[in-house]
């Protein structure tokens, strides 16, 4: 519920880079490291399950984020998603992603609680 949500909870996402998370897999770069789009997808996963643990839907809808340091395939990494602001419907993240080195990446995430059947039903209505 909307009403459980605070500034502060956090949620981590955590995967092990993989040949298909590069640059070079994604087309982001010819590089093989953990790729940029792959960071920005864990960092929206740990602020998603945030949301959805408390049972509420949500899309994103910005982000703002620094690469600060390459990973290996074999890496593993985690994201950490913290609360930092909430507007009604509208949710803000301080994200960070890690490796055991420390600091991979870091920014922010928006994103906003949605009735799924009413999201779908004015996608659908305005064909």
């Amino acid at each position: 519920m909307i009403e459980d949500l605070k500034i502060g909870m956090t949620n981590t996402a955590r995967r092990v880079v993989t040949d298909q998370s590069t640059a070079a897999a994604a087309g982001t770069g010819a590089m093989a490291v953990f790729s940029t789009p792959s960071m920005i997808s864990m960092m929206e996963e740990a602020s998603f399950m945030l949301l959805k643990k408390l049972g509420l839907d949500s899309v994103g809808t910005g982000v703002n984020i620094q690469h600060l340091r390459a990973c290996l395939p074999g890496t593993e990494v985690w994201a950490e998603a913290e609360v930092e602001n909430i507007d009604r419907r509208a949710v803000f993240f301080k994200v960070t992603a890690y490796d055991a080195k420390g600091e991979i990446g870091k920014g922010t995430h928006s994103r906003f609680i949605i009735d799924p059947e009413k999201f779908m039903k004015k996608l659908f209505d305005a064909k």
